[in-house]
């Protein structure tokens, strides 16, 4: 049975304001490894305003996993994207320096690309280590998922 265009619409907009709720803690902007290890207080602001202050011990372990001359290019936090189009258990960290840096700290082979796949006890072992400087990020292909 297909659904009037404007249900499609009014459940692809319910879709878009439930994952925008759900990313609410996420900065606005990410900041530069060296920014923030320069910072006396490294830390970033969320969309929520509210004020996540990053450990520097997380930071000293992210920078001894990278080459200084990546430093400028990472940023954080990094993202673990969480996205049903990765299947069950599986999450996403986009940025070619972030997918060296989540390799290296997991003790795990970089593949090529810009993307790196981590699985569930991966994302737990990953936020363990990492639990200031790595924030979940939800995301969704919202092109097909409501068509047909």
């Amino acid at each position: 049975m297909a659904f009037p265009r404007d249900r499609k619409a009014m459940d692809k907009n319910l879709l878009v304001k439930t994952i925008q709720t759900m990313n609410q803690h996420l900065p606005s902007k990410r900041l530069r490894l060296t920014d923030l290890l320069e910072m006396d207080k490294p830390g970033i602001r969320g969309k929520d305003n509210t004020f996540f202050v990053m450990d520097r011990a997380e930071l000293e372990l992210i920078s001894q996993s990278a080459p200084r001359f990546m430093w400028s290019r990472l940023r954080l936090p990094m993202l673990i994207e969480m996205s049903p189009d990765l299947g069950s258990g599986a999450a996403r960290v986009q940025g070619e320096v972030e997918g060296e840096v989540v390799c290296k700290i997991l003790g795990k082979e970089r593949p090529a690309g810009k993307q790196t796949i981590i699985y569930l006890p991966e994302v737990r072992e990953l936020r363990r280590k990492l639990p200031t400087t790595t924030q979940y990020a939800f995301v969704a292909n919202l092109r097909n998922d409501l068509e047909d």
